[in-house]
């Protein structure tokens, strides 16, 4: 089942290299969206696709060395609506 999911993390996310790690695991495992920095020191993902393929992207952030950088996630499910067929940074 196709899904979308909206996550803010927060914590010392910014310059360590959080995006670019983002947009090499979504496109090896074939998700598409976004990551951005926000003004606020947090950094916004918006991921589309399988379920399956989704949360596989969810765990790789979760165990990649950024686990050491990310105090919070802010998280909501949402219904996929088939807008990305990659996944960038977004500035």
């Amino acid at each position: 089942m196709k899904k979308r999911i909206h996550l803010f993390y927060s914590g010392d996310v910014q310059g360590v290299g959080f995006r670019f790690t983002a947009v090499r695991a979504a496109n090896l495992i074939g998700v598409g969206g976004w990551v951005k920095n926000l003004r606020d020191g947090r950094v916004e993902v918006l991921v589309e696709g399988e379920e399956d393929k989704i949360n596989k992207f969810l765990e790789d952030i979760k165990t990649s060395p950024l686990k050491y950088y990310i105090r919070n996630i802010d998280y909501k499910w949402e219904e996929h609506k088939d807008e990305f067929q990659e996944f960038n940074i977004k500035f």
